[in-house]
């Protein structure tokens, strides 16, 4: 019953807030029809990290885990017409279809698809020196985090946002003895934010049509 309810809630919500147009609808087909994973974000999670975006102004924005280019594709509406996404995806098939994707939007001059792994991609950013983002969305593995977080720390500036998607995994976060890879990768980022002096931190459960979950959001300080 609870998971009807969920999913009747966002349905209802996404009804009257955020509906769909032709470009995302576009993203979720296709990528369904290339066998794609069904982990993308909801359309209220992806308007959530459109209003972030534009909430705070964010021009750079780092995506880590492309998938289709959902996500990516919310992001960039709230970014500023001068704004840059560069988002990372380890699967060659994947960023095809999320640039494909990317391109229908009509967002093709905003976003850059690096194809390759998340930590290489992360550390080729770093030698070219690139400037620091505003904006960074953790949405691959989960036990590559605290990798992610290291790397993600030295491109970000006072002022970066960072968003870690899926870190309640069903309540497992929780679990001290979890054996779980990817549990025991969100754990670890959770000690790794909640023990830094430069970092601000909170972690929100959620649940939706996609059961129950929770994201973390950081503030980075210094």
């Amino acid at each position: 019953m609870a998971q009807d309810q969920w999913t009747a809630v966002d349905t209802f919500f996404s009804n009257h807030l955020h509906k769909e147009d032709a470009a995302l609808q576009d993203a979720l087909t296709t990528s369904d029809e290339a066998g794609l994973p069904q982990i993308n974000v909801e359309s209220n999670q992806g308007k959530f990290l459109m209003l972030l975006v534009m909430a705070t102004g964010a021009k750079r924005i780092l995506e880590i885990g492309t998938l289709g280019g959902y996500s990516t594709i919310w992001l960039g509406r709230g970014t500023p017409a001068d704004g840059h996404i560069d988002t990372l995806e380890l699967n060659p098939d994947n960023a095809r279809i999320a640039a494909s994707n990317i391109k229908r939007a009509g967002l093709e001059d905003k976003v850059v698809v690096h194809i390759g792994k998340a930590v290489d991609s992360l550390k080729h950013l770093i030698r070219l020196e690139t400037p620091p983002y505003d904006f960074i969305f953790l949405d691959a593995d989960k036990a590559s985090l605290p990798a992610y977080l290291e790397y993600s720390l030295r491109l970000s500036r006072p002022g970066t946002m960072i968003l870690a998607d899926n870190v309640v995994r069903r309540g497992e976060v929780a679990n001290p003895t979890s054996i779980n890879p990817d549990v025991q990768g969100v754990q670890r980022y959770i000690e790794m934010v909640g023990s830094n002096p430069n970092l601000e931190t909170t972690a929100i459960q959620t649940v939706g049509s996609k059961g129950y979950d929770g994201f973390a959001i950081t503030l980075v300080k210094s």
